[in-house]
């Protein structure tokens, strides 16, 4: 007999047109895959009642550097110029494999329990061979969704940021792609995390595009984040080397010119932007419409809990008022109408879900309720206090409910979170990632005293 759920009587916001909103429907799961949203199903199933919830495709996290989890908010202050010293330069060379594992099963529950259920996990912490190991193992066990974007060493700022000559070891990520990746059909996939051009020479990025490409993974790379990234034409550089391609997200994107929006969007490019950080240390304005009027699908990303929060209900937030702001700001000066074309709240559930999936490259399994597709759910809690009473239940979710508002959250059929509370040895994962970081505190404290 099938494993099946039965979601009963929530909102749902299927994110799906063909689908559509159901104020009072169901949602039937089989064997971890949704079979049918309509609004009232007979099954023989288990039955969760959603009746006052608000049932959305789980979030989306397209770009966090997830082992950040165990220095959480070291840098609240920090400019992305303060990042590189105080994070990649001090913390990092000092992170051992137990430490990426702490920070990656910390991080990642962190995001089952805010209701985000796939991740691009941006890992630019490989100093050794176990490191990636360890960041995937942790991964594993909590049954997140997840790409693990191999990424760089991170022992020197001067050796791995400054015209590094360092590649990649290719070897190691052939070993990665073998021993863990073999199908790209399961819960986790794989990337390959670039520094790209601006960062490295020539001959390094060129090798890291053609390692990703060999072994046929998706590449992300870290774009035109504040004037200095801006001024290096990243993305009119890898033009240059014929490097552009469909395979590659560009993260933050806050400084491109018009003519690399273009060339992203002719080239199939993805876009991730990570809006609070942005804001807050300095990359620039989320590039959130200009993205949309590229013809491109612009997703959200949590970036680094050093010195953001790791929500989505922040970044959509931020991105909804930062871009709105911009715009009345440019329509006030100019004594013009706003346009038409304004973000709108139903817009934001769309970028943190569908979009997300489409550039995470798993649209065709996650992203919206339909009928086909992984199961992927999480109901909202609509009858807190500060979501109730609901009028469009797209705004409650986008401009309402926060974290504690989480009721349910299922992964590919699995329940990772029930009546509010995690299905997970959360006491486990807060004691690794508090030893972590008494660890890490311990060795630069040490360090700076040698």
């Amino acid at each position: 007999m099938p494993d099946r759920i039965l979601l009963r009587a929530g909102h749902v916001l299927s994110m799906d047109p063909a689908v559509g909103d159901l104020p009072q429907g169901d949602v039937l799961i089989e064997d971890g895959k949704i079979t049918a949203v309509e609004p009232d199903i007979s099954a023989d199933a288990e039955v969760l009642d959603m009746t006052g919830r608000i049932v959305i495709p789980g979030f989306v996290d397209t770009h966090r550097h997830t082992w950040e989890a165990s220095i959480r908010n070291v840098a609240p202050d920090a400019t992305l110029d303060d990042y590189f010293v105080d994070i990649l330069d001090s913390f990092a060379p000092l992170y051992t494999p137990e430490d990426v594992y702490a920070a990656n099963l910390a991080g990642s529950l962190e995001c089952l329990n805010a209701g985000i259920t796939t991740v691009v996990d941006w890992s630019h912490i490989n100093n050794t061979p176990a490191h990636p190991d360890a960041a995937i193992q942790a991964l594993t066990e909590t049954g997140i969704r997840a790409q693990y974007a191999y990424g760089s060493a991170n022992t020197s700022l001067a050796d791995y940021w400054f015209d590094s000559k360092i590649a990649i070891p290719g070897d190691d990520v052939r070993r990665i792609r073998s021993a863990y990746f073999s199908s790209d059909d399961g819960l986790l996939t794989m990337g390959l995390a670039t520094r790209g051009p601006g960062f490295c020479t020539n001959d390094v990025v060129t090798a890291e595009w053609a390692l990703a490409r060999e072994l046929g993974i998706p590449i992300t790379v870290h774009v035109a984040m504040g004037r200095l990234a801006g001024r290096f034409g990243m993305v009119k550089q890898l033009q240059g080397l014929g490097l552009l391609g469909p395979d590659t997200t560009y993260v933050h994107c806050c400084y491109l010119s018009e003519e690399e929006w273009q060339l992203v969007a002719d080239s199939g490019g993805t876009v991730s932007i990570a809006p609070q950080v942005e804001e807050q240390m300095g990359h620039g304005w989320p590039p959130v419409m200009k993205a949309i009027e590229y013809g491109l699908r612009p997703s959200l990303s949590i970036d680094v809990v050093t010195t953001a929060p790791g929500d989505m209900f922040t970044q959509i937030r931020a991105a909804f008022g930062a871009e709105r702001a911009r715009v009345n700001a440019d329509c006030w000066k100019a004594n013009l109408p706003v346009p038409e074309t304004m973000l709108t709240a139903r817009q934001m559930l769309e970028i943190a879900t569908r979009n997300g999936a489409h550039v995470a490259g798993v649209e065709d399994r996650t992203g919206s309720l339909t009928p086909g597709k992984r199961a992927d759910v999480v109901a909202i809690d609509a009858t807190a206090l500060n979501v109730a009473p609901v009028h469009d239940a797209a705004a409650a979710v986008t401009l309402s409910a926060d974290v504690s508002n989480v009721d349910t959250v299922i992964v590919d059929g699995v329940i990772h979170k029930r009546a509010g509370r995690l299905v997970a040895d959360v006491d486990r994962a807060r004691r690794l990632v508090q030893e972590s970081r008494d660890r890490l505190l311990a060795a630069k404290e040490a360090k700076s005293a040698a």
